[in-house]
């Protein structure tokens, strides 16, 4: 993988070289976004590790790709994920599943399902988020927003409240510097000129645009330079939905 940019997934046994949150952005206030899912990770090394995702259906939540792990336990309806409250509804994975073409390399097609062990309650605090149609291609100019439990520094720990910054999507060409970038699957977010950004640990998390999830946190610079990249989600409605039919 070039070393220029890394996927923004947070292993805790390596806070400076592998977690992350949002940058310059603000604590999301408590439950707003009763749709996201803290991830919890355990890779096949028996490393602990974290990503963001989202509840999509009462027993599944879509995140990235280069997010699995040996086991994964998703946590919703969390605000602070150091201290748990009557809110939350914890389950376990019992499927994990990668897009097919998922390439950890060029890291494209960086898209994971996740089947709950069981149905979540919806709440206040939990909830789902809608997901664009297939021809719903948001342009660059949108302003948008990303939430995360990820790094708010590049040497500063993963935020233990769910933090949000907004992000403006970028021509394509001011992703060119990614050498593997595609405008047709993925999506250029933040402005080159702001330091505000998603960081490592935000990995799997939403891009909202008007309350429709576009994007979802995939790869960035080392030193967190925007724009980073995300997966396009209306690339793989068609996909998600099969899915979707054969697990339900």
């Amino acid at each position: 993988m070039p070393l220029h940019f890394l996927p923004l997934v947070a292993f805790l046994l390596w806070p400076t070289a592998e977690a992350g949150e949002i940058i310059r952005g603000h604590e999301s206030k408590p439950h707003s976004r009763p749709y996201m899912a803290h991830l919890e990770i355990v890779t096949p090394h028996g490393h602990v590790g974290n990503c963001g995702g989202f509840l999509i259906r009462r027993n599944f939540v879509l995140t990235a790709a280069h997010c699995a792990g040996r086991t994964i336990t998703v946590t919703l309806g969390a605000h602070n994920v150091q201290k748990e409250e009557d809110t939350w509804q914890t389950f376990k994975v019992v499927k994990q599943i990668p897009h097919p073409n998922y390439n950890h390399f060029t890291i494209h097609n960086d898209i994971m399902l996740l089947k709950l062990e069981e149905k979540a309650k919806l709440t206040l605090a939990v909830g789902t988020l809608p997901l664009p149609s297939e021809p719903n291609f948001v342009p660059p100019g949108r302003m948008c927003r990303v939430a995360g439990w990820g790094m708010t520094g590049v040497n500063k720990p993963a935020s233990d409240t769910l933090q949000e910054v907004k992000q403006r999507l970028m021509d394509p060409q001011a992703c060119e510097h990614y050498s593997h970038f595609d405008h047709n699957s993925q999506l250029c977010v933040g402005n080159p000129r702001k330091r505000k950004s998603a960081f490592k640990g935000d990995s799997g998390g939403p891009l909202l645009c008007a309350g429709v999830a576009h994007g979802i946190v995939s790869y960035g610079k080392w030193n967190a330079k925007p724009p980073a990249v995300f997966t396009r989600i209306s690339a793989y409605r068609s996909w998600i939905n099969e899915v979707l039919k054969q697990e339900q």
